[in-house]
């Protein structure tokens, strides 16, 4: 860190120095004059070279064709403007330094701009606002630190357009700097996640920059986003999957998803499973299927740590997914034992 400090003091005293030096000899205006500009355009020079720095390759092209774009126009309108308003040396020099600072400025905020969405090219037009984008999909910070909405994209199940706002950018980058380690490394999941998308060649990943100042809450700016573009939300969040359902913006829930794609097992099926734990009741045990269906077999807890033979006995589809309820095979239904008792 010192060492770049100590690269961008010598470079901001170079280019005073530089200034001082071509206003002394070319007589033009204050010699001091000449330094502060000169000043001034090394740390523009030094504020580009800290955004190379921190952005990734592609950004940094983008940022440099703005610059040099930004540079031709001000040397171009100085090129015009010069010979129909004669300006005395001095005001030249500071139209000029002036120019060069607007433009190379708003080149290069321009070009970033246009990478982050292409779409600006066209009419300046909003990805959100495009009549002919539809299947829109905003992703929610739930999903993207969850983190199989990258799988999904990959199998080629999900299609569209992807919008992300820059408010949920910001959420993740809030909680990737978070001070505590857990959520630190969900926050850098997510934004992992965001990069794995947007570098697979059939997904369009769109950033936008709509907000809603008023708002406070994020879920709330997501659902009012949604609504104003007509787009669906990506989530698996279940509360804001009712309050989007109930302001009629239409979820897309990825664990509702993976709960609908789980097997299906019927009553009277026979699998063999490992019981790996005991259960709440007397004498259960409880196994586990591969995608993490809870199975409580019954008097199954002698067989803690062995694999059996089951034969399932009933489905429970509850607001967190499926459980199965099963017996040891070969051993009778404690339901059927119970009434056989009571007659």
């Amino acid at each position: 860190m010192l060492k770049t400090y100590t690269i961008y003091v010598f470079f901001g005293l170079l280019s005073t120095l530089i200034g001082f030096s071509i206003a002394t000899r070319l007589e033009i205006g204050n010699s001091y004059m000449g330094g502060g500009v000169g000043f001034l355009l090394g740390l523009i020079v030094m504020a580009f070279g800290s955004l190379l720095e921190k952005s990734g390759v592609k950004r940094s092209l983008w940022g440099l064709m703005g610059f040099g774009l930004g540079a031709l126009m001000s040397g171009l309108l100085n090129f015009l403007v010069e010979p129909v308003f004669p300006l005395s040396p001095s005001v030249s020099l500071v139209w000029k330094g002036f120019s060069l600072l607007f433009f190379t400025y708003m080149g290069t905020l321009l070009s970033l701009k246009i990478e982050n969405d292409p779409s600006l090219l066209v009419m300046g037009a909003s990805p959100g606002d495009d009549p002919d984008i539809s299947n829109k999909k905003l992703l929610d910070t739930s999903v993207i630190i969850d983190g199989r909405i990258a799988d999904l994209c990959e199998t080629g199940f999900l299609e569209g357009v992807f919008i992300i706002p820059q408010f949920i950018l910001q959420e993740l980058q809030h909680i990737a700097d978070s001070s505590d380690s857990i959520k630190r490394a969900r926050g850098r999941r997510g934004l992992d996640v965001l990069h794995r998308i947007q570098d697979m060649t059939d997904i369009d990943v769109r950033i936008v920059d709509d907000d809603f100042p008023k708002i406070r809450e994020v879920d709330s700016k997501l659902v009012a986003l949604g609504k104003k573009i007509s787009a669906k939300v990506v989530t698996n969040d279940l509360n804001l999957n009712k309050v989007s359902e109930l302001q009629g913006v239409r979820v897309l829930n990825i664990n509702q998803l993976c709960n609908a794609l789980k097997p299906v097992v019927l009553p009277g099926e026979v699998m063999r499973v490992f019981v790996l734990k005991e259960g709440k009741e007397l004498g259960q045990g409880i196994a586990y299927l591969d995608d993490g269906t809870m199975i409580v077999v019954d008097d199954a807890r002698k067989r803690i740590g062995k694999n059996v033979d089951i034969v399932v006995t009933s489905v429970l589809q509850t607001p967190a997914g499926r459980m199965i309820f099963s017996r040891v095979r070969g051993e009778p239904d404690r339901s059927e034992v119970s009434s056989v008792r009571k007659n």
